[in-house]
Protein backbone atom coordinates (compact mmCIF):
# COMPACT_ATOMS: atom_id res chain seq x y z
CA UNK A 1 0.00 0.00 0.00
CA UNK A 2 1.86 3.07 -0.51
CA UNK A 3 0.08 6.81 -1.35
CA UNK A 4 -3.07 7.21 -2.13
CA UNK A 5 -3.27 3.81 -3.15
CA UNK A 6 -5.22 1.75 -0.52
CA UNK A 7 -5.05 -1.34 -1.79
CA UNK A 8 -3.41 -4.61 0.11
CA UNK A 9 -3.24 -8.15 -1.13
CA UNK A 10 -4.35 -9.91 1.93
CA UNK A 11 -6.24 -10.13 5.02
CA UNK A 12 -3.09 -10.46 7.31
CA UNK A 13 -2.29 -7.07 6.39
CA UNK A 14 -5.95 -5.57 6.04
CA UNK A 15 -6.18 -6.35 10.17
CA UNK A 16 -2.59 -5.70 11.00
CA UNK A 17 -2.62 -3.86 14.59
CA UNK A 18 -6.09 -5.28 15.36
CA UNK A 19 -5.46 -6.43 18.94
CA UNK A 20 -7.26 -7.70 21.63
CA UNK A 21 -9.44 -5.53 24.09
CA UNK A 22 -10.54 -3.25 21.23
CA UNK A 23 -13.45 -1.79 19.76
CA UNK A 24 -14.52 -3.05 15.74
CA UNK A 25 -17.52 -1.40 14.24
CA UNK A 26 -19.09 -4.10 11.80
CA UNK A 27 -20.79 -3.18 8.79
CA UNK A 28 -23.99 -5.12 8.00
CA UNK A 29 -27.60 -5.38 8.84
CA UNK A 30 -28.54 -9.24 9.47
CA UNK A 31 -26.33 -10.94 6.91
CA UNK A 32 -26.88 -8.57 3.98
CA UNK A 33 -23.71 -6.54 3.62
CA UNK A 34 -20.94 -7.78 6.52
CA UNK A 35 -17.64 -7.98 5.31
CA UNK A 36 -16.91 -11.93 5.52
CA UNK A 37 -13.41 -12.16 4.44
CA UNK A 38 -13.00 -9.37 7.65
CA UNK A 39 -14.68 -11.09 10.31
CA UNK A 40 -13.26 -14.55 9.09
CA UNK A 41 -9.93 -13.39 9.16
CA UNK A 42 -10.79 -12.30 13.33
CA UNK A 43 -11.43 -15.50 13.69
CA UNK A 44 -7.99 -16.61 13.08
CA UNK A 45 -6.30 -14.23 15.24
CA UNK A 46 -5.46 -14.55 18.57
CA UNK A 47 -7.36 -11.78 19.59
CA UNK A 48 -10.14 -11.43 22.31
CA UNK A 49 -12.14 -8.78 25.07
CA UNK A 50 -13.49 -7.25 21.96
CA UNK A 51 -16.40 -4.96 22.16
CA UNK A 52 -17.85 -4.97 18.73
CA UNK A 53 -20.23 -2.23 17.61
CA UNK A 54 -22.81 -3.92 14.95
CA UNK A 55 -27.20 -3.48 14.34
CA UNK A 56 -26.88 -7.42 15.27
CA UNK A 57 -23.96 -9.75 15.71
CA UNK A 58 -24.79 -12.50 12.37
CA UNK A 59 -26.35 -16.23 13.16
CA UNK A 60 -24.51 -19.17 14.96
CA UNK A 61 -22.38 -19.99 12.51
CA UNK A 62 -21.51 -16.94 10.41
CA UNK A 63 -21.00 -13.48 10.60
CA UNK A 64 -20.24 -12.01 13.88
CA UNK A 65 -21.61 -15.71 15.41
CA UNK A 66 -18.22 -17.03 14.28
CA UNK A 67 -16.67 -14.61 17.05
CA UNK A 68 -19.12 -15.49 19.87
CA UNK A 69 -18.31 -19.17 19.22
CA UNK A 70 -14.74 -18.55 19.86
CA UNK A 71 -15.44 -16.13 22.82
CA UNK A 72 -13.73 -13.58 21.11
CA UNK A 73 -16.30 -10.87 21.92
CA UNK A 74 -16.73 -9.42 25.63
CA UNK A 75 -19.09 -6.94 24.85
CA UNK A 76 -21.87 -5.98 21.92
CA UNK A 77 -23.29 -2.70 21.23
CA UNK A 78 -26.10 -3.55 19.10
CA UNK A 79 -30.15 -3.15 18.56
CA UNK A 80 -31.03 -6.65 17.53
CA UNK A 81 -30.44 -10.15 19.15
CA UNK A 82 -33.11 -12.41 17.79
CA UNK A 83 -31.22 -14.79 14.91
CA UNK A 84 -28.49 -15.86 17.07
CA UNK A 85 -29.14 -18.31 19.96
CA UNK A 86 -25.29 -18.62 21.29
CA UNK A 87 -25.11 -14.49 21.44
CA UNK A 88 -28.91 -15.10 23.89
CA UNK A 89 -27.45 -17.35 25.61
CA UNK A 90 -24.05 -15.79 26.39
CA UNK A 91 -26.48 -12.87 27.45
CA UNK A 92 -28.65 -14.43 29.81
CA UNK A 93 -25.63 -16.05 31.67
CA UNK A 94 -23.85 -12.82 31.62
CA UNK A 95 -20.95 -14.22 29.77
CA UNK A 96 -21.54 -11.15 27.16
CA UNK A 97 -22.30 -7.56 28.23
CA UNK A 98 -24.95 -6.84 25.93
CA UNK A 99 -25.61 -2.54 25.45
CA UNK A 100 -29.26 -2.82 23.52
CA UNK A 101 -29.72 0.15 21.73
CA UNK A 102 -32.76 1.75 19.57
CA UNK A 103 -31.56 1.14 15.70
CA UNK A 104 -32.35 4.65 14.83
CA UNK A 105 -29.81 5.94 17.98
CA UNK A 106 -27.58 3.35 17.34
CA UNK A 107 -27.15 4.56 13.80
CA UNK A 108 -26.72 8.28 14.92
CA UNK A 109 -24.43 7.47 17.58
CA UNK A 110 -22.09 6.33 15.06
CA UNK A 111 -23.04 8.87 12.24
CA UNK A 112 -22.28 11.33 14.96
CA UNK A 113 -18.73 9.99 16.37
CA UNK A 114 -17.97 10.17 12.32
CA UNK A 115 -18.84 13.96 12.01
CA UNK A 116 -17.25 14.44 15.49
CA UNK A 117 -20.12 15.33 17.30
CA UNK A 118 -19.56 13.98 21.31
CA UNK A 119 -23.27 13.45 21.92
CA UNK A 120 -26.95 14.44 20.91
CA UNK A 121 -29.76 14.71 22.62
CA UNK A 122 -32.98 12.19 21.21
CA UNK A 123 -36.55 11.68 23.13
CA UNK A 124 -35.95 7.63 21.75
CA UNK A 125 -35.70 5.89 24.93
CA UNK A 126 -36.63 8.48 27.26
CA UNK A 127 -39.33 6.83 30.40
CA UNK A 128 -37.41 3.64 29.43
CA UNK A 129 -34.67 1.75 30.74
CA UNK A 130 -32.99 3.31 27.68
CA UNK A 131 -32.28 5.87 29.15
CA UNK A 132 -31.20 4.82 33.08
CA UNK A 133 -28.19 6.56 34.42
CA UNK A 134 -28.10 8.98 31.60
CA UNK A 135 -28.86 12.98 31.35
CA UNK A 136 -32.15 13.97 30.23
CA UNK A 137 -33.77 17.16 29.43
CA UNK A 138 -36.83 19.20 28.40
CA UNK A 139 -36.68 21.29 25.34
CA UNK A 140 -39.96 22.84 24.33
CA UNK A 141 -41.75 20.78 26.26
CA UNK A 142 -40.85 17.42 24.96
CA UNK A 143 -38.38 15.06 26.96
CA UNK A 144 -35.31 14.02 25.62
CA UNK A 145 -32.03 11.79 26.69
CA UNK A 146 -28.55 12.71 26.34
CA UNK A 147 -26.58 9.90 23.77
CA UNK A 148 -22.72 9.68 23.42
CA UNK A 149 -21.73 8.92 19.90
CA UNK A 150 -19.43 6.17 19.15
CA UNK A 151 -16.17 5.48 17.44
CA UNK A 152 -14.45 2.58 17.11
CA UNK A 153 -10.60 1.97 16.88
CA UNK A 154 -11.22 -0.45 13.84
CA UNK A 155 -14.06 0.03 11.32
CA UNK A 156 -14.69 -3.04 8.68
CA UNK A 157 -16.84 -2.25 5.90
CA UNK A 158 -18.40 -3.78 3.20
CA UNK A 159 -18.53 -2.28 -0.28
CA UNK A 160 -20.13 -3.29 -4.00
CA UNK A 161 -17.82 -1.10 -5.77
CA UNK A 162 -14.71 0.89 -5.07
CA UNK A 163 -11.26 1.96 -6.54
CA UNK A 164 -8.08 1.93 -5.40
CA UNK A 165 -8.24 5.50 -3.66
CA UNK A 166 -10.83 4.25 -1.42
CA UNK A 167 -14.20 5.51 -3.01
CA UNK A 168 -16.98 3.83 -2.47
CA UNK A 169 -20.15 2.79 -3.68
CA UNK A 170 -22.80 0.58 -1.94
CA UNK A 171 -25.89 -1.15 -3.08
CA UNK A 172 -29.00 -1.37 -2.21
CA UNK A 173 -29.62 -2.55 1.20
CA UNK A 174 -26.15 -3.45 1.39
CA UNK A 175 -26.07 0.79 2.31
CA UNK A 176 -27.02 0.33 5.67
CA UNK A 177 -24.58 0.57 8.68
CA UNK A 178 -21.66 0.52 6.25
CA UNK A 179 -21.40 4.30 5.38
CA UNK A 180 -21.71 6.11 8.22
CA UNK A 181 -18.95 2.90 10.20
CA UNK A 182 -16.59 4.37 7.55
CA UNK A 183 -16.45 7.68 9.25
CA UNK A 184 -15.88 6.80 12.55
CA UNK A 185 -13.02 4.40 12.68
CA UNK A 186 -9.49 5.30 13.75
CA UNK A 187 -8.44 2.55 11.32
CA UNK A 188 -11.35 1.89 7.94
CA UNK A 189 -10.76 -1.12 6.32
CA UNK A 190 -12.99 -1.67 3.31
CA UNK A 191 -13.57 -5.21 1.95
CA UNK A 192 -14.94 -5.01 -1.46
CA UNK A 193 -17.03 -6.96 -4.45
CA UNK A 194 -15.24 -5.20 -7.43
CA UNK A 195 -12.48 -2.89 -7.83
CA UNK A 196 -11.52 -0.53 -10.32
CA UNK A 197 -9.22 2.20 -10.99
CA UNK A 198 -9.35 5.84 -10.25
CA UNK A 199 -11.93 7.64 -12.53
CA UNK A 200 -14.12 4.56 -13.56
CA UNK A 201 -16.60 5.00 -10.72
CA UNK A 202 -19.09 7.88 -11.73
CA UNK A 203 -18.25 10.53 -8.80
CA UNK A 204 -21.94 11.56 -8.89
CA UNK A 205 -22.55 7.88 -7.96
CA UNK A 206 -19.92 7.92 -4.91
CA UNK A 207 -21.02 7.62 -1.61
CA UNK A 208 -17.96 7.42 0.75
CA UNK A 209 -14.88 9.24 -0.12
CA UNK A 210 -11.26 7.47 -0.08
CA UNK A 211 -10.21 10.16 2.72
CA UNK A 212 -12.45 7.78 5.10
CA UNK A 213 -10.26 4.81 4.19
CA UNK A 214 -7.17 3.42 5.05
CA UNK A 215 -7.24 0.28 3.48
CA UNK A 216 -8.95 -1.88 0.56
CA UNK A 217 -9.33 -5.69 0.17
CA UNK A 218 -10.65 -7.20 -3.05
CA UNK A 219 -12.98 -9.61 -1.35
CA UNK A 220 -15.56 -12.68 -2.14
CA UNK A 221 -18.38 -13.18 -0.45
CA UNK A 222 -20.80 -16.18 -0.26
CA UNK A 223 -23.78 -13.89 0.56
CA UNK A 224 -25.55 -16.20 2.62
CA UNK A 225 -29.52 -15.78 3.05
CA UNK A 226 -30.49 -15.34 6.72
CA UNK A 227 -33.93 -16.49 6.24
CA UNK A 228 -35.08 -18.26 3.23
CA UNK A 229 -39.08 -17.86 2.73
CA UNK A 230 -40.37 -19.61 -0.52
CA UNK A 231 -44.53 -19.47 -1.12
CA UNK A 232 -46.08 -23.04 -0.72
Amino acid sequence: MAGLNKLVSSYEEALAGLQSDMTIMVGGFGLCGIPEGLINQMTNMNINGLTAISNNAGVDDFGLGLLLQKRQISTMIASYVGENATFEKQMLSGELEVILTPQGTLAEKIRAGGAGIPAFFTATGYGTPVAEGKETREIDGRHYVLEDSLTADFALVRAWKADTMGNLVFRKTAANFNPMMATAGKITVVEAEIIVEPGELDPNHIHTSGIYVDRLIQGTFEKRIEQRTVKA
